[in-house]
């Protein structure tokens, strides 16, 4: 499309501007996150957003806690998004308890019932429903600690180093 440029521009007479499609989702699902995070911070909660886990997935925000309680909390930046995920119900395996984190304005009625509620934006977030315990068996936790200890750590050397490369983690 072009668009004429005001009488008194110098030189041209216009300007092509490239019209692109705008995918809000991502940047909503980031908001999300870092209200996540700061929510979990607040309750001294270590975090890391997408976390491998060992069974190819990624989990949106793992948080551990200082009594070594692990959650995952899955981002819905709306309910297309909600619709088209069926993973998921798998991450059970690989936390103490799982949430849904979601923008306040989404319909929270269409959220599983067995799961928790963060409500969360930019600035922070919120604990709407607590999510119902399914403790972690000893040997599952202690590779998920570790899971998180080393990838947190790669990262954290890879921001300092560009050449890092990150280990395998398996």
């Amino acid at each position: 499309m072009t668009k004429p440029l005001p009488a008194d521009s110098p030189g041209l007479s216009h300007v092509e501007i490239q019209a692109e499609p705008v995918d809000a989702a991502p940047s909503v699902a980031r908001d999300i996150g870092r209200g996540v995070a700061r929510l979990l911070n607040a309750h001294a909660m270590a975090s890391i957003e997408e976390l491998p886990l060992p069974d190819g997935h990624r989990a949106d925000v793992v948080g551990l806690g200082p009594d070594g309680r692990i959650i995952i909390v899955e981002i819905k930046s709306g309910l297309a998004d909600l619709a088209a995920d069926r993973k998921w119900p798998a991450y059970r395996a690989y936390c103490d308890a799982l949430y849904f984190a979601v923008a306040p304005s989404f319909p929270i009625a269409a959220l599983p019932g067995d799961t928790g509620i963060i409500l969360a934006d930019r600035f922070g977030g919120a604990f709407e429903r607590p999510a119902p315990d399914h403790p972690l068996a000893a040997a599952r936790r202690k590779a998920m600690t570790l899971r998180f200890a080393r990838v947190s750590a790669a990262r954290l050397q890879s921001a300092r180093d560009p050449n890092w490369r990150e280990p395998a983690i398996e």
